[in-house]
């Protein structure tokens, strides 16, 4: 999972471009980076870490130019290593700087291609570096004298035909002008917004719309699934065509539930709302269940299972109390490597406030269960802190499958609901009692802030890869690729490598 904000301004872009990734940093915290255009050159300056700890002062000063784009980064499917940070550069054809959020399918298809019959050279494994050789191959194909947003389209499009899976992308052509674009089936987030200036307008495009509010731009729509943009700097004019038709929109559901920031609007769709709508349902279902329930308290999981967790105390009647504090200064547990490592960090992360648990029957709410480390090492917590009993509700249904499409969840094998029946689950993270949301009502959640929209991308619950290229070998890989042994075998030995 990742963060991309592109910016075409009439004024220097790398300020803004930075306030913009720390407002996206959330999406991405293993590394950050931005590329900037003036005078014909490129200017890039990428590194693992946080974004303020990335750019410094001396940094900023060599990112001039009025156009430029940034990325935060999660590893999506393999290394966190800091030469794979974005955005990515090629100098032919013109310069060209991009950087992605999402995951192609058939990347290893489209580096035999690059390598065998476009003669072209990737230095990493990431698979934006191959989306980006794919364009940059695919606008040398154009029979061009001066660039122009024509030929750009016919890129994207060819660029389509050829690349599978999920991506929102944004690029800057020096010279040129911002480019962005979505994959056909919508499942990464991006929107846009502008800004009249004395001199101009200008152009933003994020990964959420909170980035754009928060940049002072005007929000203006959701790029559209197959749907390109192209703002021309040379006579600040923007371009937007359709150049993939477009298969039935899919957002990515995960990003309702965790990813987004409440306070975004993805595809018309309030995040909070939706949050709150979960937990509407989930309340429903837990009345349902046990109309005559003993919970004296609920406690959400910090952060985003807050919004899910008022409505669950409001339907059930019960108190709403914070009941863990904290530290913000750790990453997102199931993503790091090693179940040791993932342990310590949540007793790191959060501290118990003894006074809400002791002798009390406390329903714990989360947005969702992945490797169940967090949560077994919660309820621990909680008992420690003398609750009588600890019961454990989800606001998403069993994650049993993994993410093809940009999230960087574990290996299918590694993740706690991956062939268990929810009462097994309950015992192996040591719950009282465990409730999931249903799948539908979770759709429904999202559904009802934008009825246009009628399926999501839900593979992480369903099993059903909307691309419909997910091959079992290719499922077979990607865990490969993600198990926590081989993880640490291949730092170990970058890690020696680089000494």
């Amino acid at each position: 999972m990742c963060g991309i904000v592109g910016i075409a301004g009439t004024s220097l872009v790398n300020t803004r471009i930075y306030d913009a990734l720390t407002v996206l940093q959330h999406r991405g915290q293993d590394a950050a980076g931005i590329a900037t255009t003036a005078g014909g050159q490129i200017f890039l300056r990428k590194d693992n870490g946080l974004v303020r700890d990335v750019f410094h002062t001396r940094h900023m000063r060599t990112l001039v130019g009025n156009l430029g784009i940034g990325h935060v980064r999660y590893p999506t499917a393999g290394t966190a290593s800091w030469h794979e940070a974005q955005p990515f550069y090629v100098n032919s054809p013109y310069g060209i700087a991009l950087g992605h959020n999402g995951n192609l399918t058939n990347a290893d298809v489209l580096k035999r291609e690059l390598r065998d019959e476009a003669r072209r050279h990737l230095n990493t494994s990431s698979d934006s570096e191959i989306l980006l050789n794919v364009f940059a191959h695919e606008l040398s194909r154009q029979v061009i004298g001066r660039l122009e947003p024509e030929h750009v389209f016919a890129a994207v499009e060819a660029l389509h035909r050829r690349c599978e899976g999920a991506y929102a992308t944004v690029a800057i052509v020096p010279g040129f002008g911002l480019v962005a674009f979505r994959g056909k089936y919508g499942i990464r987030p991006l929107c846009y917004g502008l800004r009249d200036t004395p001199d101009g307008p200008e152009l933003m495009v994020a990964s959420e719309s909170v980035a754009i509010a928060a940049s002072d731009f005007r929000f203006v729509a959701d790029v559209k699934p197959g749907e390109a943009l192209v703002f021309d700097v040379r006579d600040r004019t923007l371009h937007t065509r359709r150049v993939a038709r477009p298969e039935v929109r899919h957002p990515c559901l995960f990003e309702f539930v965790y990813f987004a920031r409440p306070d975004s609007i993805m595809d018309g769709i309030s995040v909070y709302k939706s949050r709150l709508r979960m937990g509407d349902s989930l309340a429903r279902k837990i009345l349902k269940l046990r109309p005559d329930h003993d919970i004296d308290v609920v406690i959400p999981v910090p952060d985003t299972s807050r919004t899910a967790a008022l409505q669950v105390a409001y339907h059930l009647g019960v108190k709403l109390r914070e009941g863990f504090i904290k530290n913000r200064y750790i990453g997102r547990t199931f993503i790091m490597p090693g179940q040791a490592v993932r342990r310590k960090s949540v007793r790191q992360k959060l501290s118990p406030i003894s006074l809400e648990f002791r002798d009390k029957h406390v329903l714990l709410v989360d947005d969702s269960i992945v490797r169940g480390t967090t949560c077994k090492e919660i309820i621990r917590m909680a008992r420690d802190a003398g609750a009588r009993s600890v019961s454990f509700a989800s606001a998403a249904p069993p994650v049993r499958y993994p993410n093809v499409y940009g999230i960087d969840m574990p290996a299918a094998a590694e993740l706690i609901a991956h062939q268990r029946t929810e009462t097994e689950i309950q015992d192996a993270i040591g719950a009282d009692w465990l409730i999931y949301q249903d799948l539908d009502d979770l759709v429904a959640s999202a559904r009802d802030g934008n009825p246009e929209i009628e399926t999501y991308e839900d593979s992480v619950f369903s099993g059903q890869y909307v691309t419909g290229n997910v091959t079992p070998d290719y499922l077979l890989a990607l865990e490969a690729s993600r198990n926590d042994a081989i993880r640490a075998d291949r730092d170990a030995a970058e890690g020696a490598a680089l000494s």
